[in-house]
């Protein structure tokens, strides 16, 4: 699914109006009636009712959204719907088709209360009690910065009202591009959006305050919008179902991907055996692993399908470990260093080894880079070699780019798509809202996963499951993203059986094969 910026949503609807010839007020049309759609379908669930009897509040604003909201209004006007419309801007401020649509409801006699201060609140308390569905047509895309004072009281009100809110094409105090809220905005249950999906919809705050998301083209052929050079995606089942690598009747393990997994370390022993675990629930021909002595053992019993290959370190693994890692990966398409491997000074020569003398993909996850962000330099050894996947937190992409942790969530996927850049590199940057960035400047946004993933062990279980896939034959950018929607699916399926708390990273590696079968069944 492409996604864009409001800047280019602005572009495609210039070029759907100017150039192609759609009237603006054919598409503020379309859009209400989008709206109006929903509503019906959330008020009656697809039964033919009548909405004479119920009873609607809208919120406006001057804009184009609040021109929507006239039309919306206008629309469950007609159908029998009492509607009571709260203006928050001047009648003589409104201009163009929003002027029109202003007009033609009033011209109707429909209910409009002008809000020029805290005075009309109580009008509006009133009718949010009164109502069986809220509105938000106050902002649309352009909107930056902080709700005004006034009207933030009026939001408020509709966020603690029990009653479903549907926001026209984005929830008023959400910054379109960046999924930023400065102190309030409209929760909304449902988002009726225009054209395409927009950046802060995903982004941010913007999954707690969108809800679900429909998208209506609103009559804007389709050539319009491949004129416009689209850069962001949402990963969906339609997109990572083709990545998923068909197995030959006739093939066997070593046809299946040989994967290489390097780290652990005492008392870390947990983390390269998820992520071993992981890799082999997604499907790994064979999997070596390369851990300290003292812990291989432990490794073995518990990630058994696996080969254990004990370093001459005993507790960690240090830059002699070298001569076995570079052994191991030869015949290899795949290695990841990372799990568990705590921060050894001298094993960074043997990161830069891997960097500058193997051609295979290699994905550094913990404190691999960790380990890189003292010489962040290094990376450009990997340039003109195989590719390099780079998985990081917050605070190990905060450490790799000498920021802080608030910078880094303050413009996540500004820095991601940067850094992919300038590392050629593909950046998974971990998070609510993972973002996965390619060197080529494209970036895919991933909205499956949910709060119950913030717990030990879980990006371990990303880095085997990305491995994995890369082994396989997936194309690397195709696996991070594979890796990231899987992961966080099969989060998704724990949530629905044991809610927010309570399973664990094991337990997402075990649900891998179950997401991924139905989607392959999908």
């Amino acid at each position: 699914m492409r996604v864009v910026s409001a800047g280019q949503m602005r572009s495609i609807d210039s070029n759907a109006i100017n150039n192609f010839g759609i009237p603006g007020i054919v598409l503020m049309e379309n859009a209400a009636l989008a709206v109006v759609r929903e509503i019906l379908n959330i008020l009656f669930q697809g039964e033919k009712r009548s909405l004479r009897g119920q009873k609607a509040v809208i919120l406006a604003g001057k804009g184009n959204n609040g021109g929507d909201g006239f039309a919306v209004a206008r629309h469950l006007s007609i159908l029998g719907m009492e509607v009571n419309l709260f203006l928050f801007a001047n009648p003589g401020d409104l201009t163009g088709d929003a002027k029109l649509n202003f007009e033609l409801y009033q011209k109707m006699g429909g209910k409009i209360v002008f809000v020029e201060d805290e005075k009309q609140i109580r009008l509006f308390k009133l009718a949010l009690m009164q109502s069986h569905i809220a509105v938000d047509a106050l902002y649309g895309t352009g909107f930056k910065g902080e709700v005004p004072e006034i009207m933030a009281g009026f939001i408020e009100d509709l966020n603690k009202a029990e009653l479903p809110v549907v926001c026209v094409d984005i929830p008023s105090g959400l910054e379109a591009d960046t999924g930023r809220v400065n102190h309030i905005a409209v929760r909304g249950d449902v988002t009726v959006t225009f054209g395409l999906a927009k950046l802060g919809h995903f982004l941010g705050e913007g999954p707690m305050y969108t809800g679900k998301l429909v998208i209506d083209q609103i009559s804007i052929p389709e050539y319009i919008f491949n004129e416009e050079k689209v850069f962001a995606y949402l990963l969906t089942n339609e997109v990572i179902k083709p990545l998923i690598p068909v197995r030959h009747p006739q093939g066997h393990k070593g046809t299946h991907g040989r994967a290489v997994l390097i780290g652990g370390s005492v008392g870390m022993s947990g983390a390269i055996m998820l992520a071993g675990r992981s890799a082999q629930r997604c499907g790994t021909g064979l999997l070596q692993i390369v851990v300290p002595e003292a812990i291989a053992e432990t490794v073995d019993l518990g990630v058994m399908e696996a080969t254990v290959w004990p370093a001459k370190d005993f507790e960690m693994l240090t830059g002699s470990s070298w001569a076995l890692i570079a052994e191991r990966l030869e015949g290899a398409n795949a290695c990841a260093v990372g799990p568990g491997l705590k921060q050894t000074e001298s094993f960074l020569s043997v990161i830069k080894n891997i960097l500058s003398e193997t051609d295979i993909p290699v994905i550094l996850d913990a404190d691999a880079l960790n380990l890189i962000s003292r010489e962040p330099d290094l990376l450009s050894l990997r340039k003109g070699k195989g590719t390099l996947i780079l998985t990081p937190h917050p605070g190990e992409m905060a450490r790799l780019c000498g920021c802080s942790i608030a910078d880094v969530q303050e413009n996540r996927m500004k820095l991601a798509v940067s850094k992919a850049l300038e590392w050629g590199a593909i950046v998974v940057l971990k998070g609510a809202g993972t973002i996965v960035a390619s060197p080529d400047g494209r970036v895919f946004l991933n909205a499956t996963g949910n709060a119950g993933l913030g717990s030990g062990g879980t990006g371990d279980v990303l880095t085997g499951c990305i491995l994995s896939w890369v082994a396989q034959g997936v194309p690397p950018l195709g696996a991070a993203c594979m890796g990231v929607y899987l992961h966080g699916k099969a989060a998704d399926l724990l949530k629905d059986q044991y809610g927010l708390s309570g399973y664990t990273a094991s337990e997402v590696a075990d649900h891998l094969p179950k997401v991924r079968k139905e989607i392959e069944e999908s």
